[in-house]
């Protein structure tokens, strides 16, 4: 009974953490995320398929196409 009791708590703590960067959705040929904001750190190149932005960091370079 203790480790059912256990288990159950155990459980309900792992579905209250918070997910980490994969609830973004990658943009820019993965270099960005597609953020409703970009923070202090980041730029915005572009909009998502779902309307939102395409964040990247300031230090990365965005590659030029080529024209062949």
């Amino acid at each position: 009974m203790t480790q059912l009791l256990l288990l159950i708590v155990a459980l309900l703590v792992l579905g209250h953490v918070p997910p980490g960067r994969s609830e973004f959705k990658r943009c820019w040929m993965g270099q960005g995320a597609c953020r409703p904001y970009c923070t202090k750190y980041e730029t915005y190149m572009h909009l998502c398929p779902d309307a939102s932005l395409c964040c990247l960091a300031y230090g990365i370079k965005p590659v030029a196409a080529s024209k062949t």
